[in-house]
């Protein structure tokens, strides 16, 4: 008793504010209109700004260049940034700011009647029947005030006239879950009167919001009357005749958010139908679904020959969208060919695209048929050769998105290909998990690699637009730009390598191991060598140079060691330890041409590096070809090392440091000459601090007389070198005198 009576107080306590406040409200608007009428009178403007004619001068080159700019050119936002771009959120916060306690109060308000009813069932006031009335009344009384309301009030009455839909459909569900008071035909008609009844509403009303709250009960409804067996084709018909319904209503009234809401509701519940029961009768309305769909992307163009932004994420999506659905039902369902509908909706695209090409129209209409008819045959021709689906549609849709962006400017596009790019990885990564399940294969043509081929393709494509991309801004890229290249290079090496590596999993791991790093390196030189037109940045030339003298020393040394330990052994044919000399293809460019031109050698530590790295090339690659040589049997292996590092290593490095003094000599440059003489250094140390005490008398006699002469000549050939550098510096300067 208590509790009414204090819920009592509080009712008469808000009508008695409200009142107040209303009062009060309408004196302050009686105040300021008086106070307009009396300002209009004694102010007497001197001018009419609304009759005098506003005259701008124009520089004439910029008048020349509006004059002659042609009427399909479009303004890329993003190549002028001082034009003020129109921010999405603004209205939406404007929105909320000025009805959110209009929003939260109906919220409240629904809840409160659910409260109360629960309570008097709780007492058993009511019975079942007389709680649905009260429902059913509550709910018409929200919409009397909101149609009271609408003419003063617009957005006010569409939120209340809102919040009485949402009364009445719940109110209809619950007569129909909990009490039974109603059959499900019966409920799902009540339901649908209600759909109409607001869609109606709304186009009286003129109200965008209020169609929104009908077309969410419409798609709701069927959820709320559902009794757990699932009648898809009736479900589907009410659909898509809600769906039309909804087509309409966007022709008339031009609200795209009525279209994108029942586009996001139809193709939950296509999906869902689709991974709970596959049929061939899902087909027929994903056709239909497409049909409105693409019609309702194609507004704009259809009544003045333009694409909007909407439109032109709606063409994307419905694309990519129907045909995973339809080629997911064919694979199920074991049917053949799938690619029928890449190509049917190709074909539809290029309808418009021969349309455009037929005025001579190329602008973004035109861009974007001949992007999405591109894509769709290059789908066409992935899923012929049995590649994996989201994947591949993914990864082509992220070009087409970027594509587009790149065409239009608008960074809608770019927002959703940022989105949708960590999914393509996603699900590039989830395919090639099938190489470990797989045991048999065919090279190059098995689904994996073919998938791979196809983000791969995609991923090389989207690195070319991003470059064009940057240089028509003339801006630095951004840090996810930049993760995106580095991601992209990744994906192209993971792919490759993969494949590699699963046909050759039979063989011994050096050999795999030995390959894998030969790979390696040529992907780096593929980069290098092509680093102009991959506009790659300068730093990531030089980090990627490192990268490469690191993979060689390792690959020349351990792996290729390895790989000779399994020819002894006769697991590997002696071909295959040739295959290693490769790797000096790449490494003689990168020293002549890459790292000169990179500023490879703006460092000190750069010309240790590289020569570091030659040494041990060198060195091992005669080390490995003399055991090959030498040793006929395994057992023999240490002895014929120790021999080599004793006797030959020795003179190979005293030969390599003369080159080095050489060369500092010739380019003028100290560093290489430190290089030679340090290595003379680590050689004499090991000669006499190790080898000369290990060797038998003929070897120490033979490698003693052999380092001596080369010694002895290179001094010579150094004295004489220096002698003639400094003959045709004194010539010049006595040329200078004269």
């Amino acid at each position: 008793m208590g509790e009414t009576v204090l819920l009592t107080i509080i009712i008469i306590a808000g009508i008695y504010i409200f009142t107040s406040l209303n009062s009060r409200i309408k004196k302050l608007e009686n105040e300021v209109r008086e106070l307009s009428a009396r300002l209009g009178k004694t102010s007497q403007p001197d001018v009419d700004i609304r009759k005098q004619d506003i005259i701008i001068e124009t520089p004439k080159a910029a008048e020349h260049e509006i004059l002659t700019a042609p009427e399909s050119q479009e303004i890329n936002t993003e190549t002028f940034p001082s034009l003020p771009k129109k921010d999405w959120t603004v209205p939406v916060f404007d929105f909320l700011k000025q009805n959110l306690l209009t929003i939260l109060g109906i919220f409240t308000l629904v809840l409160g009647i659910g409260y109360f009813v629960k309570y008097a069932i709780d007492k058993n006031w009511i019975g079942e029947t007389a709680r649905t009335l009260i429902g059913l009344g509550a709910g018409a009384g929200i919409m009397l005030t909101g149609h009271l309301l609408r003419k003063n009030y617009a957005v006010f009455a569409s939120i209340i006239t809102g919040g009485g839909i949402a009364v009445l459909y719940f109110t209809t569900t619950i007569a129909f879950r909990e009490y039974h008071l109603v059959p499900p035909n019966t409920a799902f008609l009540i339901t649908s009167l209600i759909t109409l009844l607001s869609i109606l509403l709304s186009y009286r009303y003129n109200s965008e919001i209020l169609i929104i709250f009908s077309i969410i009960g419409g798609f709701s409804a069927p959820l709320m009357i559902s009794t757990g067996q699932s009648n898809y084709p009736f479900l589907f018909t009410y659909l898509s005749l809600l769906n039309a319904g909804m087509l309409a209503v966007v022709f008339l009234k031009h609200w795209k958010s009525v279209g994108w809401t029942a586009y996001i509701f139809t193709s939950l519940y296509l999906f869902y139908w689709t991974a709970d029961h596959p049929e061939i009768l899902n087909i027929l309305f994903y056709m239909i679904s497409y049909i409105i769909f693409y019609i309702f992307a194609l507004q704009e163009y259809l009544k003045k020959n333009t694409l909007a932004v909407s439109g032109i994420l709606m063409l994307v999506l419905i694309n990519f969208s129907s045909l995973t659905g339809l080629i997911y039902i064919f694979n199920e369902l074991h049917y053949e060919p799938a690619i029928i509908f890449p190509v049917i909706f190709a074909v539809l695209n290029s309808i418009l695209l021969l349309r455009e090409y037929g005025k001579r129209s190329f602008g973004t209409a035109y861009s974007v048929f001949a992007g999405i008819t591109i894509s769709l045959i290059t789908l066409a021709v992935a899923i012929q050769f049995k590649a994996h689906l989201i994947t591949s549609v993914w990864a082509i849709e992220a070009t087409l998105l970027l594509f587009i962006w790149k065409k239009t400017g608008h960074r809608i596009f770019k927002t959703c290909f940022y989105i949708l790019f960590p999914l393509v990885i996603t699900a590039q990564v989830i395919t090639w998990s099938a190489y470990f399940n797989n045991k048999a294969m065919n090279i190059v043509f098995n689904p994996v690699f073919l998938t791979s081929l196809v983000t791969t393709a995609s991923t090389i494509i989207n690195l070319f637009l991003l470059k064009n991309i940057s240089h028509d801004n003339r801006q630095p890229r951004s840090f996810f730009e930049n993760i995106f290249v580095l991601t992209s290079y990744g994906i192209i090496y993971i792919t490759l390598l993969l494949e590699i590596t699963y046909h050759m999993s039979g063989r011994p791991w050096s050999a795999i191991t030995s390959t894998g790093l030969l790979y390696s390196i040529y992907y780096i030189f593929a980069l290098l060598l092509f680093r102009k037109k991959l506009d790659i940045d300068q730093n990531i030339q030089t980090g990627l140079i490192y990268l490469f003298l690191f993979l060689l020393s390792v690959h020349a040394s351990f792996s290729v060691s390895a790989v000779v330990t399994a020819v002894l052994l006769k697991k590997l044919a002696y071909g295959f330890y040739m295959i290693h000399f490769l790797h000096w293809i790449p490494f003689i460019y990168i020293y002549r041409n890459a790292a000169p031109e990179t500023g490879f050698y703006k460092t000190k530590l750069s010309y240790w590096l590289i020569s570091t790295a030659l040494v041990i090339a060198v060195s091992c690659g005669i080390y490995h070809t003399y055991i090959l040589g030498t040793v006929r049997d395994i057992s023999f292996l240490y002895t014929a090392k120790e021999h080599f590092s004793m006797l030959y290593l020795p003179i190979i490095w005293t030969i390599l440091a003369c080159v080095f003094i050489y060369t500092g000599l010739k380019r003028n440059s100290s560093e290489y000459s430190k290089i030679g003489f340090t290595l003379i250094g680590i050689m004499i140390l090991k000669l006499y601090g190790h080898d000369v005490w290990e060797m038998d008398n003929v070897s120490r006699i033979v490698a003693f007389i052999i380092l001596g002469v080369l010694l002895l000549l290179g001094s010579f050939t150094f004295q004489r070198l220096k002698k003639i550098i400094k003959n045709m510096v004194d010539k010049k300067d006595d040329d200078a005198k004269e």
